[in-house]
């Protein structure tokens, strides 16, 4: 994947900043209800699928 359209250039920045841990704030504001960021991926245990539209 040399050339990256725009489609999957948008797609790959929006799963870039997914890719984040939950902020501190945000666990001890919610008292810990709020744990870990759903979204969170290792890239070597699960892929994204991203297709070209």
């Amino acid at each position: 994947m040399s050339k990256k359209t725009l489609y999957i250039k948008m797609r790959l920045a929006k799963k870039h900043k997914q890719n984040r841990r939950m902020p501190v704030l945000a666990v001890v504001k919610t008292h810990r209800r709020v744990q870990y960021n759903k979204f969170q991926r290792d890239w070597r245990r699960r892929k994204m699928r991203i297709k070209e539209a």
